[in-house]
């Protein structure tokens, strides 16, 4: 863990797209220096949150690095709300889900199985995360098929975005109350017996203090957060200029630049044979997305005044379906290979042509 970006770079990028911004330098130089930033910032963020998963534990720690990571496209979303961008949101929110579960998920169990022929994590937990990205579907997937084969009254329509909404919101609640408090131990991270395999690399400490971990971690969102306002600031510009449908751009490029956090930090542990923490993040990413995050778009857009349902295209609800097929296929046994991580990315794969060429 004494490995890390270097400090330099770091500061360099994000006063870099400060400057890009503050001083209206051409949007598509600024998006670049953005996006590069964001991802710099996020392999920072995702270091303080390895650190602090050290003292927290595989399951609080990889949740930690779900809720600071998902706090960039949270924030990302606001935005775009406010700006009454509601499909590039909607996008943004599919994007997010399927790049959890197909690319970070994908990417972390391809590393992880090189190094280890198998890994393991627990098996309870594994099924509970898949039950839970079944209901994600059927709370996006039912508002859909009602509003789009009736007519509804616009009142009607927000009356079901809203409520399905706080419905998720309650049940997302709930869940960190069973997993963390009430079936804490069922759910507790399995520890592996046998040592790291030939070439493998002993486990170390961690690199920071518990308060410096702390520090950084609450650092890290907050510059995350600045760098992200002011890529969002450039997306018409590079959408028009490069003639990107705003489904491709919020699904795959602001995805995977929102979601660098979560791609470090779970590949990282992932190799360090800590795959409870790198499913926990993955997975939990995508469930804090789709439980927590577009529910509170919904009753953040009535805010602005400009109220956004939680109507998805069929497009979006497709490639969310088949992600959550592929992964639940994949984590129910609770035993993961390289194998298996190169059938995620494969799905992602077909799935990003085909947003492409929409």
């Amino acid at each position: 863990m004494k490995k890390f970006i270097s400090p330099g770079l770091l500061v360099l990028t994000f006063l870099l797209s400060a400057i890009g911004h503050y001083a209206h330098w051409p949007d598509t130089l600024q998006f670049i220096i953005s996006a590069i930033a964001v991802i710099f910032v996020a392999g920072f963020l995702g270091k303080a949150t390895e650190s602090v998963a050290h003292y927290a534990g595989q399951r609080l720690g990889g949740f930690l690095n779900a809720t600071f990571g998902n706090a960039a496209e949270l924030i990302i979303g606001i935005l775009l709300v406010r700006e009454g961008m509601f499909e590039t949101v909607k996008a943004s929110i599919t994007g997010s889900i399927i790049g959890n579960l197909l690319l970070v998920l994908g990417l972390s169990l391809f590393a992880g199985g090189l190094k280890y022929k198998v890994q393991r994590f627990n098996v309870p937990l594994a099924n509970m995360n898949g039950s839970l990205m079944i209901v994600a579907v059927i709370a996006l997937f039912i508002p859909a098929i009602f509003l789009q084969t009736h007519v509804l009254h616009e009142e009607d329509r927000t009356t079901l975005s809203l409520v399905v909404g706080g419905i998720l919101i309650v049940a997302y609640i709930l869940w960190l109350v069973f997993s963390m408090i009430t079936h804490k131990k069922y759910l507790s991270d399995v520890v592996e017996e046998h040592k790291p395999e030939d070439g493998a690399a002993e486990e170390h400490g961690p690199a920071w203090s518990k308060k410096r971990s702390i520090l950084y971690l609450i650092l890290a969102t907050v510059m995350v957060a600045f760098v992200s306002e002011w890529l969002v600031h450039t997306l018409d510009t590079f959408t028009q200029k490069f003639g990107l449908s705003e489904i491709f751009v919020g699904a795959f490029v602001v995805a995977i630049i929102g979601n660098a956090a979560e791609h470090s930090a779970a590949v990282l542990l992932a190799m360090k044979n800590k795959i409870g923490a790198a499913v926990e993040i993955a997975v939990g990413s995508s469930l804090q997305i789709s439980l927590f995050v577009a529910p509170v778009l919904i009753f953040i857009s009535h805010l602005f005044g400009k109220p956004m349902d939680i109507v998805f295209t069929i497009i979006e609800l497709a490639a969310i379906g088949v992600s959550v097929f592929i992964a639940k296929s994949i984590i129910q046994d609770g035993q993961t290979n390289w194998y298996e991580g190169l059938l995620l990315l494969s799905v992602y794969a077909i799935l990003g042509v085909s947003f492409y060429l929409v």
